[in-house]
């Protein structure tokens, strides 16, 4: 076997000292695994803001909103909402208890309205009375919420110190006989369409369409118009919770009193 020559060791050892270390392998491996964990944080930051996005648009027409305070001793009350929490903010959920009635908890989303109508697909031969608490959310789901309420000829109750607020109004008034307790806050207030930014004009126009919807509706359940005007009179930032004798003489409510058990009366 030959030896090498100088020239040969030379170039031997130019290419080791040439070729990168564990080191320096270890520093590109880990600036690689940088790389791909800011590339993911970045995608994921970017998810994360389309989801807000998308969830800054439910419900499709806001109107929802909780009073700040229960009205005392029924009296009306203009006054500020705060946004809800806990189970109301969640999307409006349906439970089936005694005396056939079910209760309806929470935010009217878009889609809730189909998910009602399975559950009285389900439930209907058993249930008698919808019971609500909630602080409103979308006005087209309300609507057909309400309207499937009068066709299956449902009572309709708020219970005593809770509310229906904003648009689940609308669902109460499909009720062939609509309860409200004692201290139970109803209450209304103008709608706003949310559309893309940019487009106010067409924001106003879809607010206007759904305020005419909304009269024809309550005028087919026959409660007084003076409802709506109460609503489109108030801030969305507001709320109107109307007195015991409205509710009644608007016939809003067919009964309104404590518990819905001891009760004034007025038939429409």
């Amino acid at each position: 076997m030959a030896l090498l020559t100088s020239e040969h060791r030379a170039r031997f050892m130019a290419w080791l000292n040439d070729r990168p270390d564990d080191s320096i392998l270890r520093k590109l491996f880990a600036l690689m695994v940088a790389g791909t964990v800011t590339v993911l944080a970045l995608d994921y930051l970017e998810l994360s803001g389309l989801r807000e996005q998308v969830a800054a648009t439910v419900p499709d027409v806001s109107t929802d909103a909780i009073p700040a305070a229960l009205p005392s001793d029924g009296e009306p009350m203009i006054g500020p909402l705060r946004r809800p929490d806990g189970p109301l903010a969640a999307k409006m959920t349906f439970e089936l208890v005694a005396d056939g009635r079910l209760r309806a908890t929470g935010t009217i989303y878009p889609g809730t309205a189909k998910t009602f109508a399975e559950e009285v697909e389900k439930r209907g031969v058993y249930i008698k009375t919808i019971v609500l608490h909630s602080p409103g959310g979308s006005v087209t789901d309300a609507l057909e919420m309400g309207r499937l309420i009068r066709k299956k000829n449902f009572a309709t109750q708020v219970e005593a110190g809770r509310y229906c607020a904003s648009s689940c109004p609308l669902i109460f008034a499909g009720g062939i006989e609509r309860r409200a307790g004692e201290k139970a806050v109803i209450g209304v207030h103008q709608v706003s369409a949310l559309v893309p930014a940019g487009a106010p004009a067409g924001g106003m126009a879809e607010a206007q369409r759904i305020s005419a919807v909304c009269q024809k509706y309550l005028r087919d359940m026959g409660i007084d118009l003076q409802v709506w005007t109460h609503a489109m009179e108030t801030p969305k930032e507001k709320l109107y919770s109307f007195k015991k004798d409205e509710l009644l003489t608007l016939k809003l409510a067919t009964e309104a009193g404590k518990g819905g058990t001891e009760t004034a009366k007025k038939k429409g």
